[in-house]
């Protein structure tokens, strides 16, 4: 159990988690500029969705302190932090988090994201939600992921439902999102359900379809019979 609890750092030192089109990676210093740049021009965006920002959520004093509880809760084994960035250009578009880890007899987290405004309506949080399950189910070894959204979210919703969670029950007042109280459907998800077929997979598909299809062929093939004449 202790190797399987270790810190996200270690788990994923100089790795990255592919996920489509995107990669999921930890946070780092560097990452402050963009990463308050993407929030700050999305703030009406994402205000409506997520808890009361504080007056300095997006200093650099304010990072460093979020990188500080990030490490703490990894090493924990408590929560998992990730920023999610576009492979083909390595822009910053959103993040993915993994909370409240319980162990025990429970083996659950909830999940939680944001996506920059200028890069919603593309699919990547779909691709980096469903690139995140293998380390969330098959690494950590959880049972049960669990996901809350505000019922008019549709589009967070609609990634939960691709991914294959499963909407289990509503909740009333159940979190305080921009200053209120709100009514949140919560969803789920099990180890042992299905999961998304990735990008990823799906590019080698075809690939794989032409070598088996070649290797039948020549299969079927009749052996090429030996001349008797030379040059």
């Amino acid at each position: 159990m202790k190797g399987l609890v270790k810190s996200l750092t270690e788990l994923m030192r100089g790795r990255q988690v592919p996920a489509g089109r995107v990669y999921l990676r930890p946070p780092v210093r560097s990452d402050w500029r963009r990463w308050a740049a993407l929030r700050d021009e999305s703030r009406a965006f994402l205000q409506p969705w997520e808890p009361t920002w504080a007056a300095d959520t997006l200093t650099r004093k304010a990072f460093a302190r979020r990188l500080k509880a990030y490490a703490l809760n990894a090493q924990a084994d408590v929560g998992y932090a990730l920023f999610m960035f576009r492979i083909a250009d390595d822009a910053l578009v959103g993040g993915i988090s993994l909370n409240h880890v319980r162990r025990g007899i429970s083996q659950t987290a909830s999940i939680g994201y944001w996506m920059g405004e200028r890069h919603a309506g593309h699919g990547y949080m779909t691709e980096g939600v469903a690139g995140l399950l293998p380390f969330a189910f098959d690494r950590l070894r959880l049972h049960r992921l669990s996901a809350a959204c505000l019922p008019h979210n549709t589009a967070s919703r609609r990634v939960l439902e691709k991914v294959g969670f499963t909407e289990e029950g509503f909740a009333r007042r159940y979190l305080r999102i921009n200053g209120e109280w709100r009514d949140h459907v919560i969803y789920a998800m099990l180890n042992a359900d299905s999961r998304p077929i990735t990008v990823a997979e799906t590019a080698k598909r075809p690939a794989r379809r032409f070598k088996a299809e070649v290797n039948e062929a020549l299969a079927r093939a009749p052996s090429p019979k030996l001349g008797s004449g030379g040059n």
